[in-house]
């Protein structure tokens, strides 16, 4: 496992939080921040596997989440092994998708196809409809990770957030533009290691999920 941390250097395990109805629904729906859903059977089970696996962690620190219920749940099975308490964190919550809260891609694209080949076309500052585009959702996560990861110097971390605040900040940590941070896969409980260290961040491991090949999949 991870070893700690040098003085100097901050160890971020960034999760996604475990699977709702939403992810596992055929065609799955889009779930931003205006849809609270609870985990799923089976984003418990991905939840139990994640914090069964970062229980191998030394000396986690500290614990933070969004205030929405899926990434909650997920944190608290991660802290049940580390005996501290989940705080929550305010402008990690997942992004604002607008008019197409609920709707799968086949339906949105059928009611506004210009609008969904304008957004797949650049994510990056083409919000969705009505609502955050991925750089509207990095400058708020950015600041907020940036000031855990200065507070917690020399010392591991966990928070769990969500699939586009994952995509956005990674993004920028690897120097991508915005528009291709929808390659980037997060899969349901997965985890990335990201080394904080004198204004840089640097990423280690990226979309994790060996604690889940047994689990059924997700979006």
């Amino acid at each position: 496992m991870w070893p700690a941390p040098d003085a100097e250097t901050t160890q971020l395990f960034l999760v996604r939080h475990g699977a709702t109805d939403a992810n596992e629904r055929r065609p799955y729906i889009l779930q931003g921040h205006g849809i609270n859903f609870s985990l799923s059977d089976n984003g418990r089970q991905q939840a139990r596997a994640v914090g069964q696996f970062l229980s191998k962690l030394a000396s986690v620190k500290a614990i933070y989440c969004s205030e929405l219920k899926r990434a909650m749940e997920t944190a608290q099975e991660i802290a049940g092994h580390h005996n501290i308490p989940v705080q929550t964190v305010k402008g990690i919550h997942e992004v604002d998708v607008g008019d197409w809260e609920g709707k799968s891609w086949d339906t949105i694209m059928g009611e506004n196809e210009s609008a969904y080949h304008a957004f797949m076309s650049d994510p990056g500052d083409t919000p969705y409809l009505n609502g955050e585009s991925y750089r509207d959702v990095l400058n708020r996560v950015k600041p907020a990770l940036t000031e855990l990861l200065k507070t917690h110097r020399g010392e591991t971390i966990v928070v769990v957030a969500h699939n586009v605040v994952n995509r956005a900040y990674l993004a920028d940590v690897l120097g991508l533009e915005l528009r291709r941070a929808k390659d980037i896969r997060q899969a349901n409980c997965c985890v990335n290691v990201i080394h904080h260290k004198q204004d840089k961040a640097e990423l280690e491991s990226l979309n994790s999920q060996f604690h889940l090949h047994k689990l059924a999949s997700s979006e």
